[in-house]
């Protein structure tokens, strides 16, 4: 399944280079346009974004009666976000570093994941408000296609799906313990079709729904007041789409306010849905068509994407290595 994953990718790396490839001149008249100041200011908003997950995260903590600093929160994201697409495995990875962090810093554990959880559906739900101004846009312009429909459809399902189990988990610890077993059990009977030993273990899943549901009994505010870091998703998108509009500005290449959300609401979308950690090789083959389909050059909209994508995707990514290499020097001077 690796193996599919990165000729996928190359597959499409050498599709975006050979459609490309035609355009190769104008491709280069573009470059030569290119303004570092917008480059770098994209930067800058990239950084901002890193504190903003960090203050929604820190509204989430609050609701479940943790204090914790923006900037420590900030790094953790950061670090979590690395392990994701470093390690794939559907955002448990950073779950787990979360509890971990929360744990060496005198936090409940069970909080700390419960937090986590809960950031990753409300980041789901405030990116389907943006997704829903940008699906208009596509009305509106009848560049809406089956492509958009389907991935929509599933993240919408995705999104309903774990906003059930954590709603399952507030009410009842039993009731998801025996959710989650069931699913282990189905993925475990699938294994054993190619392999004989477990895969996910019944008995920590029941363990797993116990802490979502002491995390959930800390609960100090109303569910109403999950508006706020709904609130602060939305703000996180909104720099997205800047340096998306940063982007755009670095190439002298002109734009409306709809292409600005409907581009980044298609990327973004398949960002979520796509098999690859990030959307890997997924976004960098799809960027560059849906602005096309927006009135786009596609020469310039090729350039856009890899602007764009160098700095939502590699510049988090290598800050998230140093922030996972510091947390991890950090815990090891600790337990010294």
């Amino acid at each position: 399944m690796n193996k599919f994953f990165v000729f996928l990718i190359l597959f499409l790396g050498v599709v975006v280079v050979v459609f490309s490839f035609g355009e190769l001149e104008t491709i280069l008249q573009t470059l030569q346009k290119a303004h570092l100041g917008f480059f770098l200011l994209a930067i800058l908003i990239q950084i901002v974004w890193f504190i903003s997950s960090g203050r929604m995260y820190q509204s989430i903590f609050h609701l479940l009666g943790i204090h914790e600093d923006v900037l420590t929160l900030s790094r953790i994201a950061t670090a979590a976000n690395f392990i994701n697409v470093v390690a794939p495995t559907a955002g448990a990875g950073g779950v787990a570093l979360f509890a971990a962090e929360a744990k060496r810093r005198g936090h409940p554990a069970g909080k700390a994941t419960v937090a986590a959880a809960l950031f990753l559906l409300l980041d789901l739900a405030a990116f389907l408000v943006i997704l829903s101004l940008g699906l208009i846009v596509l009305i509106r312009r009848n560049d809406l296609d089956a492509g958009e429909i389907s991935a929509s459809l599933i993240l919408f399902t995705t999104a309903a799906v774990f906003a059930t189990v954590l709603y399952v988990g507030y009410r009842s610890a039993e009731r998801l313990g025996n959710i989650l077993a069931g699913f282990a059990r189905g993925i475990n009977w699938i294994v054993h079709l190619f392999r004989r030993e477990n895969y996910l273990s019944e008995e920590r899943a029941h363990e797993f729904a116990h802490e979502i549901a002491d995390g959930f009994s800390g609960l100090t505010e109303t569910p109403t007041s999950l508006i706020r870091p709904v609130m602060w998703g939305i703000f996180d998108k909104g720099l997205l789409m800047l340096v998306l509009m940063c982007s755009f500005l670095a190439f002298e290449v002109p734009f409306s306010g709809g292409t600005i959300i409907a581009g980044f609401a298609i990327a973004y979308l398949f960002l979520i849905v796509s098999p690859t950690p990030s959307g890997i090789g997924i976004v960098e083959g799809i960027m560059p068509v849906a602005l096309t389909s927006l009135n786009v050059n596609w020469s310039q909209s090729v350039v856009i994407t890899l602007l764009y994508r160098a700095v939502t995707f590699w510049v988090p990514l290598g800050i998230g290595a140093w922030a996972f290499r510091t947390l991890h020097k950090e815990r090891a001077d600790s337990a010294a």
